[in-house]
């Protein structure tokens, strides 16, 4: 059923008009291809959908990152969060949160993690919350639970897989 519905968002996506459109393929430190990420921005916000397999059961943070660069295994190249409006980290923090904080993401008992969420802090079109701006944009999946608070990274751990956002044509 999971296979079937993230067929049917990849098809939805793929029929976006003249949406600004992008992907990411996730790979973890050992150079695995663990995640694959399609984004389409839309009504002022950007939908991602997210397949992911081979990560560790249990509740994972996750974040765009500054620099558009995956260099393994610590994958520190991504920099931190993507936060061009400067302000405080956390999806729950009353001063936040970096435009790059995202709800957590839960993986099954089998490694297994197929989900959709939105924000409306970025964009993939042009202007100051792009993440296609001089240095690009990564997606980092740590290795624990983002507590959506504390400032800098939500204490979410290691960085366990890192991919580099690409426009779609």
């Amino acid at each position: 059923m999971r296979e079937m519905l993230w067929v049917a968002g990849v098809l939805a996506l793929a029929g976006c008009g003249d949406e600004p459109r992008a992907t990411a393929e996730l790979m973890n430190a050992a150079g695995t291809k663990v995640a694959t990420v399609m984004l389409v921005e839309k009504d002022g916000a950007v939908e991602l959908q997210l397949e992911a397999t081979g990560l560790d059961p249990g509740t994972h943070g996750i974040h765009f990152h500054a620099v558009g660069l995956c260099e393994g295994p610590a994958f520190t190249s991504a920099g931190a969060h993507f936060n061009p409006l400067e302000k405080q980290h956390g999806l729950e923090s009353p001063t936040g949160a970096h435009a790059g904080d995202l709800p957590n993401l839960e993986v099954d008992a089998s490694g297994k993690a197929t989900t959709t969420m939105s924000t409306n802090r970025v964009r993939l079109s042009e202007g100051q919350l792009s993440v296609f701006d001089a240095d690009g944009t990564a997606l980092v999946i740590h290795a624990r639970a983002d507590d959506q608070v504390t400032d800098p990274s939500g204490n979410s751990g290691d960085r366990i897989a890192c991919g580099v956002l690409r426009k779609s044509e």
